[in-house]
């Protein structure tokens, strides 16, 4: 006799708990978190790896026990602006890559490769100057080819109408680099400088092992994904990109070149970023020389930013797709309203800075609010690449993300060469009058040449696409209603 009971021999697995598709959430959001935590440790652990004129000690351990470095004010900043010599050389390859081989390798292969450099990073550092800025370059190279990575993955898992939650993830970064901080923090000041390297590319070194055995470039490929989640998800996914899902045997690099929505996003990310490096990096050397605060020692200040960017990227990404999925907002329309919300009210609070800067409560508030509404770019721009050309999305984000990696070093040549001579809330004006202009032309140009429609050129082997716009899904009424149709036809 048939029992409907359960079978004590037949165990429940992980994917009756988790689809495939949460497990692959997770793992992009801690792969963010990470994939940052590599790139800023330096960054805290350099100054307790600089031979300093005054020695302190610590309760936990005695600092003057450990090997520090007299590498000069150059050396310093040479070590730690290495790591975009390598970054900006893989940003387009790195998308283009992931799009042939898959985000699996690419972005899996680069954590894993910068998790190793990390380990051995106190190693490069004894062994000579030159060694530590080489690998800091090579772990930059390995990093760039990660962040173009994601786009393609989520054209093949993730439904059009929820792809802005999905994006969202990649401002994870933020709160890697909010945890970071004070964990790095604690383990100088109980362990030494050499802990941080060797925590980090540890956890770096587990996530990736992790990421090769439970992540895959599609459901089609996936051996452990139920047939429903399969077909749920291909089928969404043909629907809203108008079609089967093919891969191009080509690249139509004319038309990506000469597309103004593509200009759009590279623009407006250009513009997005050069704000973001510029509060993030010179936000303590404002508060330290101009208004005597030193922001670094606190630790909440220094966390407040990340943390409130990535809390807004998480809102307003849900706010976009529930308006795109109900019909009450195009998906031209939503990508330029969250567009202009982001850049535009940082803009405006730039000004308040500007003019009434002199104050340190009013400065800190200034830019952790600014950088609480960039957040939204997740439910903008961010996402749009998905949008007009999923089959390319890697190399147009590649495209964009090469452009803004000059944003840091551009704002910092900036500031030095506004405040070379004297650097008072005066000449620190110039900074934020720059910073306005570059938010307000980024908005500007978005809303003008901005696009959510799916181009022709996505699927250059064949234009049966006609650049119409998405839709929300069909319900699955409507499609059984459509299949009996056939059936009788």
């Amino acid at each position: 006799m048939a029992s409907a009971r359960q079978r004590p021999s037949e165990k429940k697995k992980w994917t009756d708990f988790l689809t495939c598709r949460q497990v692959l959430n997770i793992m992009v959001i801690l792969g963010f978190m990470f994939n940052y935590m590599l790139r800023v440790n330096l960054t805290i652990a350099i100054v307790d790896m600089v031979e300093s004129n005054t020695t302190s000690t610590n309760s936990s351990r005695n600092q003057t026990d450990e090997t520090r470095f007299k590498w000069n004010s150059e050396q310093y900043n040479a070590i730690l602006g290495s790591f975009f010599w390598g970054y900006v050389l893989t940003e387009l390859p790195g998308g283009r890559m992931a799009e042939i081989v898959g985000a699996r390798k690419i972005f899996g292969g680069g954590m894993l490769m910068a998790s190793i450099l990390t380990i051995l990073t106190p190693a490069a550092a004894y062994l000579d100057y030159y060694a530590i800025l080489i690998l800091r370059a090579v772990l930059g190279f390995f990093l760039g080819a990660t962040w173009p990575a994601i786009q393609p993955m989520a054209s093949n898992w993730i439904p059009p109408m929820e792809r802005s939650k999905f994006i969202a993830n990649m401002m994870a970064s933020s709160l890697g680099a909010a945890l970071t901080m004070p964990v790095c923090g604690y383990l100088i000041s109980t362990i030494g400088w050499e802990s941080v390297f060797y925590v980090t590319g540890v956890v770096g070194l587990f996530w990736s092992i992790l990421w090769f055995c439970i992540i895959y470039d599609s459901p089609a490929q996936h051996p452990r994904i139920s047939e429903e989640e399969r077909r749920e998800i291909e089928t969404k996914i043909a629907d809203g990109e108008g079609g089967k899902k093919t891969k191009p045997s080509y690249v139509p690099w004319k038309q990506i070149f000469t597309s103004l929505p593509v200009w759009a996003i590279i623009i407006t990310h250009g513009c997005s970023v050069f704000g973001y490096f510029t509060v993030v990096n010179q936000l303590p050397t404002y508060m330290k020389q101009v208004l005597g605060f030193n922001v670094k020692k606190n630790g909440l200040f220094s966390s407040l930013p990340y943390l409130a960017k990535y809390i807004m990227a998480i809102i307003a990404s849900y706010i976009a797709d529930r308006l795109r999925k109900t019909g009450k907002l195009s998906t031209t329309a939503t990508r330029k309203v969250f567009t202009t919300f982001a850049i535009l009210i940082p803009a405006f609070l730039m000004m308040i800075q500007a003019i009434w800067g002199m104050n340190a409560a009013l400065s800190v508030s200034v830019f952790t609010i600014s950088l609480f509404f960039n957040g939204a770019v997740t439910a903008g721009y961010l996402a749009n690449a998905l949008d007009i050309a999923p089959n390319f999305s890697g190399t147009i984000f590649g495209l964009a993300n090469t452009l803004s990696s000059f944003g840091g070093w551009l704002s910092t040549k900036i500031v030095a060469i506004l405040t070379v001579e004297v650097s008072t809330f005066e000449t620190w004006k110039y900074v934020f009058w720059i910073l306005v202009l570059t938010y307000l032309f980024g908005a500007v140009f978005y809303l003008i040449f901005g696009s959510g429609k799916l181009q022709k050129w996505n699927n250059p082997d064949d234009y049966y696409v006609n650049g119409k716009e998405l839709q929300p899904l069909k319900s699955k009424a409507e499609i059984e209603k459509e299949k009996e149709i056939n059936d009788l036809a």
